[in-house]
């Protein structure tokens, strides 16, 4: 398909590699802590790294029986509540209770002393994950499947009452826009590498433009986006919803728009859908998308996207400049990292478009 980078997503994301110098983990302890705390662990253990993950480390751990997966904030300086696994371990260990397609969560280790590092270990789902939204290797039926499955399985983990699955207090209640923010506001002041008028603009205009009538909190994931779930191998049903660690309590929109971000971003290799010839290809539109969620969730109200689609754009840009933060301080875990970083720019421009739009 055209547009493709000349090295693929996949080829730079997917799978594992051996273990990279700087991430070695004492293996040996590794194996007794296991032994310890994972019920029915047997080794011998064989650890390997995956590609992907940009924040928390994340590895393959191989067992003659089981193939587990650990997460692990990383080694060295960390930004104030940033690369929280226990709060990943806590959300996916109620979810799965519920039903919800996560993994199975098997143990939390808050001792840095065992691997250098807090970590929580989880079941390793098998399956298809997609790299590149266009989904160049599926047919157009297919390509529809995916994305109705990806919404419906959003609109699910909305439909859950925090309080009834044990997460009444995995968020502060109310102003969840405001709160995010000057969250990211001060995350994106403590990472900066070079002033980007467009952010500026942006941490002055967000929070005295917060659309009124927040709705109930439920549980966001916040980073809701096709490469972050485990499909199938052979049919576009959902296994499971990886990486937890933006999740809190908060306006389910914060979620929905993040996913349609893909719509108003160029065709990349990953994310980006803009331009692209979508009933040809069989991708649904983001409003037919977008009101196939409200229908799932039962809501009446069809606000408009703007506002949200730019908090959504600069969240990402901040988020985006933490990995460049990281490169700065030497504890970026993804040689990728770099790339990454640069795309806080583009992004930081898309976001102050759409907030013209919003009436910024």
């Amino acid at each position: 398909m055209s547009g493709q980078p000349p090295v693929s997503t996949k080829v730079l994301f997917a799978g594992t590699k051996p273990v990279e110098e700087r991430h070695r983990l004492d293996e040996a302890a590794l194996d007794g802590w296991l032994a310890a705390h994972v019920e029915d662990y047997r080794g011998p253990l064989t650890v390997l790294q995956f590609r992907g993950g940009q924040s928390n480390p994340t590895y393959r751990l191989d067992t003659p029986s089981r193939a587990y997966v650990l997460r692990r904030k990383p080694f060295g300086q960390l930004l104030p509540s940033a690369h929280a696994v226990d709060r990943e371990f806590r959300v996916i260990s109620a979810l799965h209770a519920a039903g919800f397609p996560v993994a199975r969560p098997y143990g939390l280790c808050e001792d840095a002393g065992v691997i250098g590092a807090a970590f929580y270990v989880m079941e390793m789902v098998e399956g298809r994950i997609f790299w590149d939204a266009q989904l160049p290797e599926l047919a157009p039926a297919e390509r529809r499947a995916v994305f109705e499955a990806e919404i419906d399985t959003l609109a699910h983990l909305h439909a859950y009452d925090p309080e009834a699955i044990g997460l009444a207090d995995y968020g502060r209640p109310g102003n969840y826009f405001e709160r995010q923010i000057g969250r990211w506001s001060k995350q994106y002041r403590a990472s900066e590498t070079r002033e980007i008028a467009e952010m500026d603009r942006l941490i002055e205009w967000l929070p005295n433009s917060v659309p009124p009538g927040e709705g109930p909190a439920r549980v966001v994931h916040g980073d809701f986006r096709l490469d972050n779930i485990v499909f199938d191998a052979k049919a576009p049903s959902v296994r499971a919803v990886l990486d937890w660690e933006l999740s809190t309590l908060g306006d389910p929109l914060a979620d929905i728009t993040y996913f349609l971000m893909a719509w108003w971003m160029p065709p990349d290799g990953r994310s980006g859908l803009a331009g692209l010839d979508f009933d040809a290809l069989g991708i649904p539109q983001a409003e037919t998308l977008f009101e196939r969620y409200c229908q799932e969730t039962g809501r009446t109200e069809r606000p408009a996207l703007e506002w949200y689609l730019a908090y959504n754009f600069f969240r990402f840009a901040s988020i985006l400049q933490g990995i460049a933060g990281r490169v700065r301080d030497g504890t970026a875990s993804s040689p990728q990292a770099a790339d990454m970083a640069a795309r806080v720019e583009p992004l930081s421009k898309v976001a102050w478009g759409l907030a013209m739009k919003a009436g910024a």
